[in-house]
């Protein structure tokens, strides 16, 4: 099992180039990080884990931008959004930005996508609440053009991009219906999340893994009926704080990564998590 991490990287924690150094030197297998672009003071929206909503996150790093630094300082750390907001961005704009950072890692990126609990901070994009699934599902449709070998087209109900050069192209191939870089969606199980991942992503990145016993064979079965080849399918957990038993649970039901959760601190703190989480390596 690849034994992947997360962390909210902020400008008071440990700085991506540090983090990314030592983790490759570790033997860890990748760095997903997460988006918030700003957190609006008259805030509505609840936390989802409950109480207050912890500093961190109106003080996150910009992702690729990290990203980028720790592509330049390691050569087999596997990089990751977890996750980007994919309804948040410009696909135009997102489609360069996914495409350069996967070329000049060599093919390392993980796209990890998801449709954000902020109400708030959505809607200062222009996110309509109701209908940012569907935003994001058309918003990767048109990433997706800008992506394939020859120009094309695209014309959705959001948005529309020309039949246009666009490079660099991302490194790995074409796989059933998705092209460009390895693509999880986030989110709770259900029947519309599961038809998006069988429609256009290489799997899935529940938050905790908690519940995966009965929601697996839901994803699975959803997925062959798409016609989607039954090996092909990742599901990765996300932000686990592990047990030996919790891995061996993950290493039964088929999972072949999962993304333990660093704290958002200074680097001792995450060096010391780091050499607690060694053990599971």
């Amino acid at each position: 099992m690849r034994i992947s991490t997360t962390i909210f990287l902020t400008d008071e924690t440990v700085t991506p180039v540090r983090l990314a150094r030592e983790l490759e030197q570790r033997g860890f297998a990748g760095l997903y990080l997460p988006e918030h672009t700003h957190i609006p003071v008259d805030r509505r929206t609840p936390y989802p884990a409950g109480g207050e909503l912890p500093r961190e996150y109106g003080r996150t790093l910009d992702p690729f931008v990290a990203l980028g630094q720790a592509a330049a300082v390691t050569e087999r750390l596997a990089l990751g959004t977890s996750i980007t907001l994919i309804a948040q961005h410009d696909p135009i704009d997102l489609a360069k930005q996914v495409a350069t950072l996967d070329h000049l890692s060599g093919g390392r990126f993980t796209l990890g996508i998801g449709y954000g609990w902020n109400v708030e901070e959505a809607a200062d994009h222009g996110v309509q609440w109701s209908t940012r699934r569907e935003l994001g599902r058309d918003r990767m449709a048109l990433m997706r053009a800008l992506w394939a070998d020859e120009p094309t087209a695209y014309e959705g109900e959001f948005g529309s991009v020309q039949a246009s050069e666009a490079h660099p192209k991302p490194v790995r191939r074409p796989r059933g219906p998705v092209n460009g870089p390895r693509t999880l969606i986030g989110g709770g199980a259900g029947p519309k999340l599961f038809a998006h991942i069988a429609e256009y992503a290489d799997g899935w990145l529940p938050i905790g893994g908690r519940g995966l016993t009965e929601s697996l064979p839901r994803l699975r079965a959803v997925w062959e009926a798409a016609g989607r080849d039954p090996e092909a399918l990742q599901v990765v957990p996300h932000a686990v704080l592990p047990s030996p038993g919790k891995l061996a649970h993950y290493a039964d039901l088929g999972i072949e990564e999962v993304v333990l959760q660093l704290p958002p601190a200074k680097e001792l703190e995450v060096l010391r998590a780091l050499d607690a989480y060694a053990a599971y390596l």
